[in-house]
């Protein structure tokens, strides 16, 4: 058979896997013996050919017969994905840890990813789903995935969505930055660490002031320089919550980049840009109710650093969530489609730090030499 670009490309993928990744399907379930196909890679082939392209069981069965990888039914392939499941986290976990990702210390916490997408169907009739998902680290396991409505009260992000137990430690971007999520948390004896939003949760001093931030932020001028403050928040319950805010001044680099996405998102809207919303553009502010003592203003900006870190991954899982058939018929097969999703973004990021190295004459090298473990 006469090799072809797809092929070569699908090699070059396979490279990029974690060591032992055809071992840690059987070893996790996802093969106990070859039926319906010749191999584990044609396996991992018609699973992403529906996870990553947004085929739908039928279709996959008939694009991945056709193409002789894969001979089994729909019902075949929808089982098969649930079996698939730690092995699919398995392969995300080896992705992750070959990135070598440095964790601070947690203190007994235990650290959770929270985030959250939505899922158009294709289709005009199409369904729209909001996925909440948590990632614990440094497990990588997907210990909660909740399917929601895309539209209606309640159904938007918030904290609220997720189980929370003593010690439960959740860390998620601004778009949690609400009094209602971090009581939730806190009155199950869990905690929070989130991007702070000074729109959306105002903060207040002990004896029920509003506090005004900039003038404490001015006071971290220097690029890199870091600070605290301890303020409460108010729920709607009127129920108050003391919380810590670290804070850390970025480049001028950082700054300026920031302030242009700001001025585009502004233009795309026909909006004003205000002018303490530049301002607050030159600092990153962390919202947390661990105390100091637990962990200190500079583990908590690491903490939340890491969950930068994989931003990409959530970003590219989300551009790539709105296609594609989501299985709702159970929890196991909708988890598995989820570490199907974040597999690819994975691999997607690596493919694109690869491609900052190519040589003049391109992949050729591959076929020699694994490729290096990290890049500088």
């Amino acid at each position: 058979m006469a090799n072809t670009l797809a092929d070569e490309n699908w090699r070059f993928m396979l490279k990029l896997l974690p060591p032992r990744w055809e071992e840690l399907a059987r070893e996790t379930g996802a093969v106990t013996r070859l039926r319906g196909f010749d191999s584990v890679e044609q396996l991992l082939r018609g699973l992403l050919l529906h996870v990553a392209l947004g085929c739908s069981l039928r279709e996959t069965v008939v694009v991945a017969k056709a193409a002789g990888w894969l001979e089994m039914s729909d019902v075949a392939l929808l089982k098969k994905l649930r079996q698939s499941e730690r092995w699919l986290q398995s392969l995300c976990v080896g992705l992750l840890e070959e990135g070598e990702l440095a964790l601070p210390a947690k203190a007994g916490l235990r650290m959770r990813l929270i985030d959250g997408t939505v899922v158009a169907e294709p289709g005009k009739t199409g369904s729209q789903w909001r996925v909440h998902f948590s990632l614990r680290v440094p497990e990588w396991t997907c210990d909660h995935f909740r399917l929601t409505s895309h539209q209606g009260e309640g159904n938007g992000e918030s904290l609220r969505h997720f189980p929370v137990r003593a010690n439960d430690c959740l860390i998620a971007d601004r778009g949690y930055a609400y009094a209602a999520g971090i009581w939730h948390a806190h009155q199950k004896g869990g905690f929070v660490i989130v991007r702070h939003n000074a729109q959306t949760l105002p903060v207040e001093t002990e004896g029920g002031a509003v506090v005004e931030l900039r003038p404490w932020l001015r006071t971290l001028a220097q690029p890199g320089q870091t600070g605290s403050c301890r303020v409460f928040v108010r729920t709607e319950n009127n129920q108050r919550v003391a919380v810590r805010l670290c804070a850390v001044r970025k480049s001028a680099e950082a700054v300026v980049a920031t302030e242009r996405r700001l001025r585009e998102r502004a233009s795309r809207k026909g909006q004003q840009l205000k002018p303490e919303t530049l301002e607050y553009a030159q600092w990153i502010i962390v919202l947390t109710t661990v105390v100091a003592d637990v962990l200190s203003d500079a583990q908590i900006l690491e903490w939340y650093r890491v969950r930068w870190q994989i931003e990409l991954a959530f970003k590219r899982l989300k551009s790539l969530a709105g296609l594609g058939h989501l299985p709702k018929y159970d929890a196991v097969s909708s988890r598995a489609w989820l570490y199907g999703k974040l597999l690819v973004a994975l691999l997607t990021e690596r493919m694109q730090r690869y491609a900052r190295a190519f040589s003049p004459w391109g992949l050729r090298w591959l076929e020699q030499d694994a490729p290096p473990q990290s890049l500088a």
